[in-house]
């Protein structure tokens, strides 16, 4: 009964069934607005218009991307985002090249899955909490209705005979809402996997970004195949129960097999990289033969399904050969690894460029901290050393005072510039390591913190000095910002890289383009690191950041 009323109180609760709402309408447009694109750039593959249309292809995947990243970052908490877009400036061809990169695919899988898998659970989420939502207001419209309700067994027509019904909705629509957050809680890792925005550094069905490991996308592929056939036995459970007539629900199971179809093969190149270089290492490539292998097995199932006859899926199959293959003689003109070597470059100069303002900032603030703290603290302990030294003949009552104050003031200004010394970097830091320089820290700060650092030996200077100030300015926010009363600390050393973890208790909500998570990013990123922060309303925020280094 708790966890009923804790699931009915929790604004989480209705935030994910809006969202699975959403696939209602959502995922029908992005159905019929694909379908019709993509159909369109199939028949005028041999045209100079096709070049149009899968520009415009690219533009509406990026948008209706967008759209569902927002929801997604809203509604479940999901740290999702649009394809990032192509560069700015370059050749035609490599700009192109550009819009069709992994996030394409991914942003097409992700919107498939939305399609094939969000619309009919919508709609199922829907039927059932109308009919709970009927069931409930029986007394006020049975009557109404001629011939009363038909409800196969028993067709109450009367306010006395439809006050039965009123239990059964009461116990249906909380049964609905306990079960949103599970189905929901199935597309977050779905989302968080194909929705990135980085497409370059990380494996295409989002590895290693952001904390999507490839147990966690492997878990979400199982949560995805589950709930597939949940919704999957439902209606062939109806079918079962009302006709057994025409087998409809194979029209179903087809989208749902390319949508399941299509994440798999995302999950498979990011578990194997192997699998991407027997495509001359070209990610664009191997994403588009599963993809294109995927479509073609459901032309053909459509064609044998309906009866044979002429064998019409040799035309789709042979656009997607056709792209396929100039895809293959792209690969096969330029070197291996060149797009991924100039999407690197274009990524190094970025987070140097934000490397570089971080470090001005940095400068900035110390010279603020400097005039307005240590500086005016010694401008006034000068004027009290000479107003001492003027009286110092008439009035030694008041010498006595003026250093006193004089020496209070130098033990300020000396305070203020430790302070700000260890802001710079503290010296526990290069003394101690991290763990006790973070320990030091969480001592200081007015909440309960949990610290966990598992590391074998110490990582480079910039590693730590890194590290130790995402916690600090994570510690800083929940506190200022978050209200937060607990947080778990978590640093280990995985692989060659130095993965941390800060999780508050506070009211999330936090803004990741804010200048506190904006120079944390920077930090990170000026080592070749990654930092994401996922901080739905109503909390907890989650900071994550891998940092590269040597031991």
């Amino acid at each position: 009964m708790a966890v009923v009323k804790r699931t009915l109180a929790d604004q989480a609760t209705y935030r994910r069934l809006v969202y699975l709402l959403s696939g209602i309408p959502l995922g029908l447009l992005w159905f019929v607005a694909l379908v019709t694109v993509w159909s369109l750039c199939v028949a005028l593959v041999i045209t100079p218009l096709s070049i149009v249309l899968v520009i415009g292809l690219a533009f509406l995947t990026r948008g209706f991307a967008a759209i569902e990243a927002e929801l997604a970052r809203s509604l479940l908490g999901a740290d999702a985002h649009a394809p990032s877009p192509p560069p700015p400036a370059g050749k035609f061809w490599a700009r192109l090249r550009a819009m069709f990169g992994a996030g394409f695919w991914r942003a097409q899988g992700y919107l498939m899955i939305r399609s094939f898998v969000g619309f009919p659970v919508g709609i199922a989420i829907f039927s059932v909490l109308a009919t709970a939502l009927g069931l409930i207001f029986a007394p006020v419209w049975v009557p109404l209705v001629h011939g009363g309700a038909q409800l196969g067994f028993w067709s109450p027509h009367t306010f006395i005979q439809s006050l039965v019904l009123v239990p059964a909705g009461l116990v249906l629509l909380p049964a609905t809402l306990l079960i949103v957050g599970p189905i929901a809680g199935a597309f977050r890792p779905i989302a968080s996997g194909l929705l990135r925005s980085d497409d370059t550094t990380a494996a295409i069905a989002g590895m290693a970004d952001e904390g999507v490991t490839p147990a966690r996308a492997r878990r979400a592929l199982v949560t995805h195949a589950a709930v597939d056939g949940v919704v999957l036995f439902g209606l062939v459970l109806i079918w079962a129960v009302t006709s057994r007539g025409y087998f409809w629900p194979v029209w179903i199971m087809l989208p749902f097999a390319v949508a399941l179809g299509i994440h798999g093969w995302f999950v498979l190149l990011g578990e194997r990289p192997s699998l991407v270089d027997r495509f001359r290492g070209n990610r664009v490539l191997a994403a588009t033969a599963g993809v294109g292998a995927v479509a073609t097995a459901y032309f053909v199932a459509v064609w044998a399904i309906t009866g044979h006859g002429y064998f019409w899926p040799i035309w789709p199959a042979l656009g997607i050969a056709i792209l396929i293959g100039a895809l293959t003689v792209a690969a096969l003109l330029s070197s291996p690894r060149h797009a991924e070597m100039a999407e690197r470059i274009e990524t190094l100069e970025t987070s140097r460029a934000g490397a570089v303002d971080l470090q001005d900032s940095e400068l900035r603030r110390i010279e603020r901290d400097l005039h307005d703290g240590a500086q005016a603290r010694l401008v006034a302990l000068g004027m009290s050393l000479g107003m001492a030294e003027q009286k110092l003949a008439d009035d030694p009552e008041r010498v006595g005072e003026l250093i006193a104050e004089a020496r209070a003031g130098a033990e300020h200004a000396l305070r203020e510039l430790r302070d700000l010394a260890r802001g710079i970097h503290p010296p526990v830091l290069a003394d101690r390591g991290l763990e006790a320089a973070l320990a030091s820290l969480a001592s200081s700060t007015p909440m309960s913190v949990t610290l966990s650092v598992d590391t074998a030996n110490r990582p480079a200077p910039a590693v730590e000095t890194a590290a130790y100030f995402v916690v600090a300015e994570a510690l800083a926010n929940a506190t200022k910002h978050a209200h937060a009363e607990h947080v778990q600390i978590r640093i280990a050393h995985t692989g060659d890289k130095l993965e941390l973890q800060v999780e508050d208790d506070g009211t999330g909500g936090a803004n990741p383009d804010g200048t506190g998570l904006r120079g944390m990013r920077r930090r990170v990123e000026a080592l070749d690191g990654k930092l994401s922060v996922i901080s739905p309303p109503g909390g907890p925020t989650t900071i994550r950041a891998e940092l590269p280094c040597g031991w």
